[in-house]
């Protein structure tokens, strides 16, 4: 392959990648910024290994068995004979007496070739930057989206909280300070350099000054290619290995843009324009077939080069990128850097970025992609339940955003859980200012409808307020945090919530391993997803993690989750599980003050706690208290939108804002 970057630049970019790779697998139990952060000093221990040397190890994500490391030294031509040093070094303990030697290796210019170098990575950087221009929603668009959502808000607000407001003036003191001050482990670390404060960061973080900011572009970009290569010897030495994106080398390089401290949208511009080089590539080769006839693999272009093709950072990459390019913003960007990289690249010239760009179909592009990472048939919008599976009768993805058909590498899969029609489970989730190609699951619409209704019309009962008045609901939630006995009067109330609600319950378990099942067989493509639920949407969300646990699954396919509210029991549930299976991060948001949510969960489970009002006791998972935002259960129809912005998902580390995001409208 053709690379920008000499021989020691590229040894010293996959041991930067190894040791990422591996405190990422750490912090998947000891979130970066958190108190514990600076505690440990063994960080082989803090990864649940024992064992002296990372060869002996083959849970870590560095060991050769996981086939995430050495596929990347092959694909950056490192010396074979190094790269059990480099596995080694990147399991080895404190990472950070490493990191600086390997950012000046990367940092020192390559003698008569550094000025051509430099050229090519001005060129890269921007494009890259071109593209994040053309990502960001226009001023305009991002106020027409928020006014509808805040619509939508005040219509719910109207239409449900007024009775769960009255009961929580009932309540609201009735919550103990000591509750309130367990509420999570959040550290924000929005102003720290490289998203750390940590002493043991600060000679990283001078070391990282050294490098040119098109310099970082360079290594992040060729990084995505190795991670995304798939070639012939892999077939042979490392069966395991498969094709596309592996959720874990997202999460590493996530963490190497916060230790070059750049700005996420960076790399998913980088990665649209990775995707983009796959679609022209595919194109190319698929017109080559329709003329010779040969049913060649369309993989068998790719052979020597990975997903992005030998060329590397050549013209042939940057025509492939412009000539697979399905946003007509992103080509308008390479446009008005014609004669920027038409000087460049002479073989192109000023003239052929703008046809190059214009003479791709969107249509054929979002195919291409799709076959690329390995979506099948139509993907997920494809994937409307046919028939009646496991007793579930709906089970359908619906795209949201804009972000479709643009080479996008990641997905976001979201589910309502507490729905009052079939709208609320695609817009709660409208209007969300991301880079990701999202979807919405719509799933047993009827029974939904109907639990929630139930709750609804009993909170506006005659009995729900006369229990209101009598002070019931001062012990709903102490009751509950504490296992002490209810009022008999309020559990006989609320005997014909049960029934709707058990079923509910039922079929959300079913659809979590519906869900995983569709993860598994790959209709998102080989792609990193994000999950995030609330409600009933949690509980499926939290199944299908459990479901995939139970099948030894790794942590290749989800990259982070959001549960919101989850009707989930905290006891004999087994969240470290579902937590092992999540690459990045996994939050579960609370509030103390959703009493509704105890009342229809109470049945058996009053002794074995409950994720949705309380924080869970599990290394790595991030609790945050959002009883500030939640007037009752039904809030977060419309308050997921702003829990999700003040999270800042995009932060490698725990973030949670206590300030307002929603706009005065």
């Amino acid at each position: 392959m053709s690379s920008v970057l000499t021989p020691m630049q590229r040894y010293a970019a996959g041991a930067l990648f190894g040791l990422a790779l591996h405190q990422a697998q750490i912090y998947q139990t000891r979130p970066l910024g958190s108190p514990s952060d600076e505690d440990s000093t063994d960080e082989r221990i803090s990864s649940g290994s024992s064992s002296d040397s990372v060869s002996e190890d083959p849970q870590l994500w560095v060991n050769e068995s996981s086939h995430l490391l050495r596929p990347v030294f092959r694909f950056l031509e490192i010396d074979n004979q190094a790269w059990t040093g480099l596995e080694e070094t990147a399991g080895s303990s404190p990472f950070n007496h490493h990191v600086g030697a390997f950012l000046r290796l990367i940092s020192e210019e390559s003698g008569d070739t550094s000025s051509e170098m430099r050229d090519k990575e001005l060129a890269l950087s921007k494009a890259v930057d071109a593209i994040v221009l053309s990502m960001e929603t226009t001023p305009v668009d991002f106020e027409s989206k928020r006014k509808k959502h805040h619509e939508y808000a005040n219509e719910c607000r109207e239409k449900y909280s007024t009775a769960e407001m009255k009961a929580n003036s009932e309540v609201e003191n009735a919550h103990s300070e000591t509750q309130k001050e367990t509420n999570c482990n959040i550290v924000s670390k929005e102003h720290a350099p490289n998203g750390s404060d940590s002493k043991s960061d600060e000679k990283s973080f001078e070391e990282v000054t050294m490098l040119s900011y098109q310099r970082k572009v360079t290594v992040l970009y060729e990084l995505l290619s190795a991670c995304l290569a798939y070639l012939p010897e892999d077939k042979k030495s490392h069966k395991g290995r498969k094709k596309g994106y592996d959720a874990r080398h997202r999460v590493a390089l996530r963490l190497l843009a916060t230790w070059f401290n750049v700005k996420w949208v960076k790399m998913e511009a980088i990665e649209t324009m990775v995707a983009c080089s796959a679609m022209a590539l595919l194109k190319e080769e698929e017109s080559k077939q329709q003329e010779t006839g040969s049913p060649k693999s369309s993989w068998a272009k790719w052979k020597r080069g990975g997903i992005i093709g030998a060329a590397a950072l050549t013209g042939g990459t940057l025509m492939a990128i412009t000539g697979g390019l399905a946003a007509p913003a992103i080509a308008a960007g390479f446009g008005a850097l014609a004669p920027t990289l038409g000087t460049l690249i002479p073989v192109i010239g000023a003239g052929g970025f703008a046809a190059a760009a214009s003479a791709a179909g969107t249509v054929a592009g979002s195919v291409a992609v799709a076959a690329s990472f390995g979506a099948a048939g139509a993907g997920l919008t494809g994937s409307k339940m046919a028939r009646r599976t496991g007793s579930v009768d709906e089970f359908e993805f619906k795209a949201i955003g804009k972000n479709h058909n643009q080479g996008r590498l990641a997905v976001e899969i979201l589910i309502s859980g507490f729905v009052f029609e079939e709208e609320d489970f695609v817009k709660p989730w409208e209007g969300q200012n991301d880079s990701l190609e999202g979807y919405a699951l719509q799933w047993e619409s009827k029974n939904l409808i109907a639990v929630s209704t139930a709750i609804q019309d009993w909170l506006t009962s005659r009995v729900a307020l006369g229990l209101m008045k009598q002070g019931a609901m001062l012990t709903v939630l102490s009751s509950l945090l504490a296992a002490l006995a209810w009022p008999a009067t309020l559990l006989a109330a609320t005997d014909f919530i049960d029934s709707t609600w058990a079923i509910a319950v039922d079929r959300s378990d079913k659809a979590g391993k519906l869900l995983a099942e569709v993860l598994l067989k790959g209709l998102q493509g080989h792609r990193p997803v994000t999950l995030v639920g609330f409600s009933l949407g949690a509980r499926v969300i939290f199944k299908c993690l459990q479901f995939l646990a139970a099948t030894e699954h790794n942590a290749e396919i989800v990259e982070r989750v959001v549960l919101l509210g989850a009707p989930v029991a905290i006891k004999d549930e087994h969240w470290e599980a579902a937590r092992k299976v999540v690459a990045g991060r996994f939050v579960n948001a609370y509030s103390t003050n959703d009493w509704m949510l105890g009342v229809a969960f109470r049945a058996s489970l009053l002794t074995q706690g409950l994720a949705g009002i309380q924080p869970i006791d599990v290394p790595g998972i991030e609790n945050v208290d959002v009883s500030e935002l939640i007037e009752g259960h039904s809030s977060y129809l419309w308050t997921t939108q702003q829990i999700l912005e003040q999270l800042e998902l995009d932060a490698y580390y725990p973030v949670f804002r206590n300030t307002p995001t929603e706009p005065t409208l």
